[in-house]
């Protein structure tokens, strides 16, 4: 391994040229290095002078390509800092952008070779941008790198701030799907995060107006992967996956028709629906990796969920047996199940054999479920302004009755 001993070079990148050249030509002999050596600093001297900053960038990045193995990981990460400098010293946004390209191109080549180091070096080239196309740029090579280099603990953290990154980076509609599509990949491998990753894929499939998801080809198939991904999800109970077009469009698809059906059972169904489903289309479901009993647990509480839906808020011991299609015995269970999934809030009434709900997951939370709530925030507006009209008038007939009294007392 090569150390890299500092030059009496004022300049740095002066200095980085002729050092990663040095390196670079060592094998070739003494006589064949010194001119060639000679040359590239003499080359980096005229770009600049003559400001030609992507020339100097794609020079240097020639040299430091070549001496990798022959430096250690401290060397390594300061002649790319040197280099990186040099975006802070283009004319224009495209110029900044042009060589934050060189570098990230040459820095994700090899994804197995020093990992994290190569990350560190294209988050700190992020730093020092200040376009925001530039910083997107950058930062969608760095996700590459981290999903081929299998370092994603090294760049999950970032996606909790992927909203106010979009508003900085203000990038198109085909930019943003690639961004959503490429987080959701790095996240389904990893199973703590496969909510995650549905999220993201969901923001992908919502880029898609009506007329975008007619022409939609290979995408399809990423809409079903969304459907299949609900479904086989133990904990996740809501969507609004059939208001999206590209999930939509699926109804009438010669292909996936039946996939689309099977998401409308497990939003607006019972248990019943889906078997039936199952009976007519078993391969179907185990060809997307679906599990029977797994369908069968989750379509009991999607179940449950719709029972709960009655003005009362009350449900008979006798229909959830009958809607589950379990024994009195097993009726608790699934209750306390329910509760645990979070998808109710409720009470067993052992006395009267009914299940008091308080409080239920929509399956579905659309354009009319936000009606509903707003229809809810109208009346509980109301009624706080009649609460408080009612305690000023209370208020006011209380000091009446108090000066007539203090009235009474005087005279």
């Amino acid at each position: 391994m090569t150390t890299i001993v500092p030059t009496s070079e004022d300049n740095p990148v002066i200095s980085v040229v002729r050092v990663t050249s040095e390196l670079a030509w060592a094998d070739a002999g003494l006589e064949v290095a010194e001119p060639q050596v000679a040359r590239l600093c003499i080359e980096a001297q005229e770009c600049i002078i003559m400001g030609r900053w992507v020339d100097l960038a794609s020079l240097m990045l020639t040299s430091a390509e070549l001496i990798t193995s022959k430096v250690s990981e401290k060397d390594f990460e300061c002649i790319f800092t040197v280099i990186c400098s040099l975006a802070t010293r283009a004319g224009s946004p495209d110029e900044a952008l042009e060589i934050a390209k060189l570098i990230s191109t040459k820095i994700i080549q090899q994804p197995s070779d020093k990992t994290a180091l190569r990350l560190k070096i294209l988050f700190n080239l992020y730093n020092l941008l200040e376009d925001p196309y530039s910083k997107f740029f950058v930062y969608t090579k760095a996700l590459h790198l981290a999903a081929n280099g299998k370092m994603f603990e090294s760049i999950i953290p970032s996606f909790k701030m992927i909203d106010s990154f979009l508003q900085e980076w203000n990038i198109g509609k085909e930019d943003q799907r690639d961004l959503f599509l490429t987080i959701s990949n790095i996240l389904k491998d990893n199973k703590s995060m496969s909510k995650d990753s549905f999220i993201f894929l969901s923001k992908y499939l919502t880029t898609f107006s009506m007329e975008e998801a007619f022409l939609m080809n290979e995408e399809k198939e990423e809409a079903v992967r969304a459907i299949i991904e609900f479904v086989k999800s133990p904990d996740m109970f809501q969507c609004d996956l059939p208001g999206m077009p590209a999930i939509s469009q699926l109804e009438k698809d010669e292909k996936y028709a039946l996939v689309y059906q099977l998401l409308e059972i497990f939003l607006n169904s019972r248990l019943d629906h889906y078997l039936d489903f199952h009976a007519r289309n078993s391969a179907l479901l185990k060809s997307y990796g679906l599990i029977h009993e797994e369908c069968i647990t989750k379509m009991r509480l999607m179940s449950l969920i719709d029972l709960s839906c009655n003005e009362s808020g009350e449900i008979p011991y006798a229909k959830v047996m009958e809607a589950l299609q379990i024994s009195d015995d097993e009726v608790e269970y699934w209750v306390v199940k329910a509760i645990m999934s979070k998808v109710l809030d409720c009470k067993m009434d052992q006395m009267n054999q009914v299940v008091i709900v308080s409080r239920r997951t929509e399956r579905v939370f659309g354009l009319s479920q936000w009606q509903g709530l707003r229809s809810k925030l109208v009346n509980w507006r109301a009624n706080i302004a009649s609460a408080i009209s009612t305690i000023q008038s209370s208020k006011v007939a209380d000091e009446g009755v108090q000066a007539v009294q203090e009235g009474v007392m005087t005279r």
